[in-house]
Order: structure tokens, then sequence, then C-alpha cells
């Protein structure tokens, strides 16, 4: 049961808890509060009769105080341009129809998984197994490790799986994993997985969706397989370098998952999607659509500044670009946030990085998503007058 607060309707309720880690979940922050977070009534109200979207005014809700849970998931579309607002209910019928009748793309891309999965399970049987790699398997010249220590299997429980971990392991593993291997980029992979295997078994540990070994296992499956197919990104962050900056990655990379709460993660999303929002966004969906054979049914129209979120239209007001590679997204923004509000600590503990990561930690957990946005808009607006001042 949801309860009613002074300061407004606490929004916990909504997501699904393990009863056995609540007290080690942190509180969110976010709340319902009337007149802020955009409603169902004022969602709905947004709407012409026709059905197109009156953005600017949703736009403007949201950077206030985000969006109600329950209707999440058909604001998100608009926000991630999978609709355009200028549609009519009609013409997103019509794309919804195509897209879901569009099955030979969706089949083409299972078999394409299964293809790929097939060849990561040739070098590594751990991969579809059920089992999730915890420990290292092979050294850096390609020796194979005979004995992981951990080996998470998705159909057991927590005692059997740890006393079966070795036994478990078959003949032909056995022998397989006897081989030394050679090919370096296979030795690059197989010595991710074991830190796949440990991120994926702290990943959101409170939520009764990663309960289920099935869906850590089979969460361990894709990282694995794109870890593979696409090397140029890989898993592992010390590969992609960034120096003195490895404390932020993790922060870019999962969008500050780790510094909130479920809740509050998803609270902070939707108020930088609604900041950054381009009503040409869906443009680039129209595009791929095409390619595929779909064709949305909308026309496009010229664009009032009003519904672009307010840190683009701030962008466009100033003319910030970063080179060629567009504005200075608002994340940037929002890291140099969490160091300002810790900046007194860093500056007077920390004497090298090992000590701001240690310092930025403490962050996990309890940072104001809403404060957070609002210290990373204040530094966005000094950083334009900045490159203002160096225009000539």
């Amino acid at each position: 049961m949801l309860r009613r607060a002074g300061k407004g309707e606490v929004a916990d309720g909504f997501y699904q808890i393990r009863s056995d880690c609540t007290h080690k979940v942190p509180e969110t922050k976010f709340k319902i509060k009337v007149g802020k977070t955009l409603s169902v009534r004022k969602w709905h109200a947004a709407f012409t009769r026709e059905g197109r979207l009156d953005i600017a005014s949703v736009l403007n809700r949201i950077q206030k105080g985000g969006v109600h849970p329950t209707i999440r998931g058909e604001v998100w579309e608009f926000l991630l341009g999978c609709f355009d607002p200028g549609s009519t209910f009609d013409e997103r019928e019509q794309i919804r129809e195509k897209r879901s009748l569009n099955i030979v793309t969706d089949d083409l891309c299972r078999i394409q998984y299964a293809i790929w999965k097939q060849e990561c399970k040739d070098m590594d049987s751990h991969v579809g197994s059920g089992k999730i790699i915890t420990a290292p398997i092979i050294t850096e010249d390609g020796k194979p490790i005979k004995d992981p220590l951990v080996l998470l299997e998705a159909t057991s429980d927590q005692h059997t799986m740890q006393s079966s971990s070795s036994s478990s392991r078959n003949e032909n593993e056995v022998d397989k994993s006897e081989n030394c291997v050679v090919d370096k980029q296979i030795i690059e992979w197989k010595l991710l997985l074991h830190q796949i295997g440990l991120d994926v078994l702290r990943t959101d540990r409170s939520m009764v969706f990663y309960e289920n070994k099935e869906n850590l296992s089979k969460l361990w499956d894709i990282l694995a397989v794109y870890a593979w197919i696409d090397k140029e990104i890989g898993y592992c962050q010390e590969t992609l370098g960034g120096g003195d900056y490895l404390f932020a990655f993790r922060m870019f990379m999962v969008l500050f998952r780790r510094e909130l709460s479920f809740g509050d993660s998803l609270y902070l999303w939707e108020m930088m999607w609604a900041l950054e929002y381009d009503p040409d966004i869906f443009s680039t969906y129209e595009h791929i659509d095409a390619a595929t054979g779909v064709t949305p049914g909308h026309r496009q129209k010229v664009k009032s500044i009003r519904q672009f979120g307010k840190y683009e239209r701030d962008n466009m007001k100033n003319g910030a670009t970063s080179d060629n590679d567009g504005p200075v997204p608002i994340s940037v923004f929002l890291v140099a946030s969490v160091l300002k509000e810790n900046s007194a600590k860093l500056l007077q503990e920390a004497r090298g990085i090992d000590d701001v990561i240690r310092i930025l930690n403490d962050v996990n957990g309890n940072l104001d998503a809403k404060k957070a946005c609002a210290v990373a808009l204040k530094l966005h607006r000094k950083y334009l007058k900045k490159i203002q001042g160096k225009k000539p």
C-alpha cells in the first residue's frame, strides 16, 4: 500500500523489492507530487482530440517533477523518439501494427543472436549453460585454469550451486579447458568472462526480477556474447583508457544507476531525456523504419523552440557545440555536480585517483536526483557563458 506524506506520495510501492533485503535498499527520494509530477490526468489532457501531443507542456512538467510510474511506459515512448508528438492516435496505431507485423526482422534478430551465442559456446561451454563464471578461467598467456572458484547454476539454490560447482562440470568441458588458447582475441574475451559474472551478480540484487537465477544467467550470456561481437567497445572499462577520469566511467556507462535507488534512477533518466529532448529525434526512427518497409504516417512540421527540452533550448540559443560531435551531454554536467557536491571532502582527503574513487563510492545510493539535476543546469549555464566569452 502507498501512503501519502506531507511532501508527496512515496513511489517505492511501484517497484518489487525482495522482502529479505528491504533494509539494505536505499530509500527512494522521488515523491509523486500534485502540481509537479506529470499525472495521468495531465498526460491525457495534453492530447488533442486527434491525438497530437502538446509536448512542450509535458516536458515542463517532467522537468519539474518526473512522471507518474503508472504512465512511464507511454511517456517514455515519446521521450525516446518512438513516436512524433505531432502524430495522431490513428497514425501511431498504424505504426504499432506495422512494427508488430514485422515478424521477419524479429526472427532474424533472434536467429543472428543464436548464431553468435553458439559461436561463443564453441569457444567456452559455459555460455548458454545456465552458469555464470565468477573466477578467472584462463591466464593472460592462454593457459586454462582448471577449477573456477564459483559457477552459479540458474536452476540450483544457493547451497546446491556452491557445493556442486566443481562436480557439475562434465568430462568434455575439462578436456576442452586443457587445450592452451593461442588466439589473442579469444584470450582477451575469456579474461573478461569472470568480470562480467561478478558484475551480473551485483546487478540490482534487491529487485525481485534478479532473484531468479535464470534471469541472471541470461544477462551473463547477453553481455558475454556482446563482448565478443563488438570488440571495439567490448566490456571492460581499464581497455577504454581514461586515465585520471576512471572515477566517472561508471556514472557515464550506467547513467548513475549505482549512485541512486532504482526509483530515483528512473526519475533522473526521464528528467535528463526531457531536458535534452529534440522533437526531430523521431526522424531517426523514421529513417530506420523506412529501410525495413515500415512507413510512419506523420507530417513533418516546423518545430517551435518550445518543443525542445530546456537544456537543448539553452544550447540552441547559445550555439553551443562540441566540435562536430554536437552539444556536451547533460550527463557530463551531472558528473560535475557530483564532484561539486563532494568538493570539500575531495580537496581535503584525496591524494590520488584511489582516494577520489573511494570518496565517490560513498555516494552510492545517496545521490539526490533532483538536486543533482538542478546543480548540473547551473553548471551548464556557467559553461555557456564561458564559451560565449571566448567567441570572437
